[in-house]
């Protein structure tokens, strides 16, 4: 196994190849992370009432041991607070939390920047400082480790907003992980694996456009082994290669994002799994999922993971608002 890395600093300018929080096993040798996605949070809207429902219920209910927020924090006015309210009961519960920037989260004003260093001086972020020479803001790497060193390491990429293309700067083209980013992933999966014995680490990717391989699988005919996909995959049009260099290092299981609010679902593909979070906001933006699919009765939730120590693999399943479980699958 590979030896325990001790949690870091997080203030100061921008960071390098640093671990942003050490997490452990508890004493009944589990791990409990809960995934929020898109609560598209408007502080005083009373629309967003069921976003902060959701987040409430779920924290007192799951008890997680980690949050990673995979994006689209904030839809509106005034940005900076919509982000810290909805992200505030974590604060409240001393609830160790990390976010992965979306494409809505800097369109209402403040910088990606400035929104991202509000979020980081909230009690229990535990998100670094950008990395130097690392496109985006909120890249960051967490492990969880065992009596015996790290089983786990979590990486969570900023998939940014929209960029332009020369020649094509009317017609829309979400950003994409730019190759920066894959080489700051390759260097921390590398040296996890040389401090393994040469054995990948098992890993988790989060953040928030999902891959183009995505679209991909499911052209090819793939189906969901579990979930409800009511509307087609939005990722960029641009593939930077990020899946293949996850099939060339061999550790991450799985890519974990949101976006898409009307999918909550779990496809195999290419050796891993993808994984939507399930649209925890309220009615700031479109959602139609309710207990069993597209319906007028819309239902949030949130996604669960639990891990075992020692143990290969992980569970992981939907939470809905009310504390209805569903798509519970072994992986």
């Amino acid at each position: 196994m590979v030896p325990s890395l001790p949690s870091c600093g997080r203030k100061g300018g921008r960071t390098g190849n640093k671990i942003s929080g050490d997490f452990h096993f508890g004493p009944d040798g589990t791990f409990t992370l809960l995934q929020f996605t898109d609560t598209h949070h408007i502080t005083g809207d009373s629309r967003s009432q069921r976003a902060l429902d959701c987040v409430n219920e779920a924290l007192d209910a799951v008890k997680p041991d980690l949050v990673i927020h995979t994006g689209d924090i904030l839809f509106g006015r005034p940005d900076i607070e919509s982000a810290l309210e909805i992200l505030q009961p974590l604060a409240d519960r001393h609830i160790p939390f990390a976010v992965a920037l979306g494409n809505h989260d800097a369109q209402f004003g403040s910088s990606r920047e400035d929104v991202f260093q509000a979020i980081r001086n909230l009690p229990g972020c535990v998100n670094l400082a950008p990395k130097e020479g690392v496109y985006g803001f909120s890249n960051d790497v967490i492990t969880l480790s065992g009596a015996s060193g790290v089983e786990r390491v979590f990486y969570l990429f900023d998939s940014m907003d929209a960029v332009v293309l020369p020649g094509e700067e009317k017609r829309h083209c979400y950003d994409y992980i730019r190759h920066s980013q894959i080489a700051w992933y390759r260097s921390h999966s590398e040296a996890f694996r040389e401090a393994n014995g040469g054995v990948p680490v098992p890993s988790m990717a989060f953040f928030h456009i999902p891959l183009c391989e995505l679209k991909e699988a499911l052209d090819a005919g793939v189906q969901p082994i579990a979930g409800n996909n009511c509307e087609p995959p939005c990722p960029s049009r641009l593939n930077s290669g990020l899946f293949a260099q996850f099939r060339e290092m061999q550790d991450v299981q799985a890519v974990v994002t949101g976006h898409d609010h009307d999918c909550d679902y779990v496809l195999p593909w290419g050796g891993l799994h993808f994984i939507y979070g399930r649209y925890s906001g309220g009615d700031t933006v479109y959602n139609h999922l309710g207990r069993a699919g597209w319906s007028e009765q819309k239902i949030s939730g949130t996604r669960v993971f639990r891990f075992r120590e020692g143990v290969p693999g992980y569970e992981t399943w939907v939470r809905l608002l009310g504390g209805e479980e569903q798509q519970r699958l072994s992986l």
